[in-house]
């Protein structure tokens, strides 16, 4: 069944509770009503298709949830037929879990579907699993996980949790009904997806970073053709790249706004997404409730980008990759002398801003990365782009350490 078949198929009614399911239905998408989420069919389940994201919740001065908001938000969205809420054992500095356990725990345990992720770089041994996993249902109040991913995985995560049978462990939960569908998140290579999904060969879902800019980039696309080979259905992360396309530069909003002053950059966004087959769910980290209106509104009779409003996207998306961007070409002009990778650490900054952007970095050996710049400045004489290329390595730096709460 395509994107617009599930669209047109299957719908949630306000409430959450089903309204129509399969495909024995025809409606077409203008008959769909207007109060209703779009959902995806995924096995004998209708799951919304704007999943709650835990990762940026809203907060207080003191960096502690805003329950009181929290709990509101929650509340709307589950009227408003948003039944997939993730999040995971450190987002919000380990305190999401917990947050959205308290809003939960407030409506029956089969209208809504549950998802958490195992932190397999913190595990050491096998106590460490069942130690995090027990943590994590107590955390969320409740017996079982809808839906648990193996979180984060590239290159050293990847290796230890091979070495640490984590896998297994997680196949064990599943087996005991603890674990529903059993999925991973995915910030490497390619060629690394596809070792993951061979791995194991029983995943249920998987979830991939995907949206216009990394699209253009071919990571995007490639990763979501593995994913689609293979028949895994995708929950979409940062369909928004960290905000980036909800907040685009004044030309390139320019470009959407005298195309449909009535959309938001972020509609665009997600609307992009809509015309792709197989994603179960986009999540959006939303940390105020004018994000969550927004995105209720777009996802009311989701609708793809037509062909038309695809060029316009893609005109203002070129637009803001052209000011926003570090300048590299990746000429090789600026060769370091003392082994600095500039280009790799220039378009791995390009491409992976914000999440999905340490696991990335880290795969650059420790003596190719911006702190090992002299600044003695070779580099910046020989760039025809004339980049202060020190400037913009301790800039990498900073981000970097400041993603990495050092």
């Amino acid at each position: 069944m395509n994107r617009r078949d599930f669209i047109r198929n299957t719908v949630l009614t306000a409430s959450g509770s089903i309204l129509f399911s399969g495909c024995s239905l025809n409606l077409a998408v203008e008959d769909v009503a207007d109060d209703v989420i779009s959902t995806y069919k995924f096995k004998d389940k209708s799951i919304s298709m704007l999943g709650f994201g835990a990762l940026r919740l809203p907060t207080l001065a003191n960096g502690e949830v805003n329950s009181e908001l929290n709990n509101k938000m929650v509340e709307r969205a589950i009227n408003a037929g948003i039944n997939y809420y993730d999040t995971a054992y450190g987002y919000v500095n380990g305190k999401s879990e917990r947050a959205m356990g308290d809003a939960l725990r407030r409506y029956k345990r089969d209208t809504f579907y549950f998802a958490t992720k195992m932190p397999v770089w913190l595990i050491q041994k096998e106590e460490d699993m069942h130690r995090i996993f027990n943590e994590q249902l107590k955390r969320c109040q409740t017996d079982h996980f809808d839906f648990y991913l193996a979180h984060s995985l590239h290159t050293s995560t990847w290796k230890n949790t091979k070495e640490q049978n984590i896998i297994p462990f997680l196949d064990k939960m599943k087996q005991e009904g603890k674990i529903k569908y059993l999925g991973f998140s995915h910030h490497g290579s390619p060629e690394m997806l596809q070792e993951i999904i061979e791995f194991y060969g029983k995943w249920d879902f998987v979830q991939l970073q995907l949206n216009k800019i990394d699209w253009k980039t071919t990571i995007g696309q490639k990763q979501y053709t593995i994913a689609r080979k293979a028949e895994l259905p995708i929950v979409v992360m940062e369909p928004l790249r960290g905000g980036a396309l909800a907040n685009l530069n004044e030309e390139a909003l320019k470009i959407l706004k005298d195309y449909n002053p009535d959309a938001s950059a972020a509609s665009w966004a997600f609307r992009w997404l809509a015309g792709l087959d197989g994603i179960m769910t986009m999540l959006s980290g939303m940390a105020k409730p004018e994000h969550l209106e927004d995105n209720i509104k777009t996802f009311k009779n989701l609708k793809p980008l037509s062909e038309e409003e695809n060029e316009i996207y893609d005109k203002a998306i070129n637009t803001y990759l052209k000011s926003n961007n570090i300048g590299c070409t990746s000429c090789k002009y600026c060769e370091c002398p003392i082994g600095v990778n500039i280009p790799g650490i220039f378009s791995i900054y390009n491409l992976y801003k914000g999440i999905g952007f340490l696991g990335h970095y880290e795969s650059l050996s420790v003596s190719e990365r911006a702190d090992k710049c002299i600044k003695c400045g070779l580099c910046k004489t020989k760039c025809p782009q004339q980049l202060d290329i020190p400037a913009l390595l301790a800039k990498v730096d900073k981000e970097y350490k400041s993603l990495k709460g050092a």
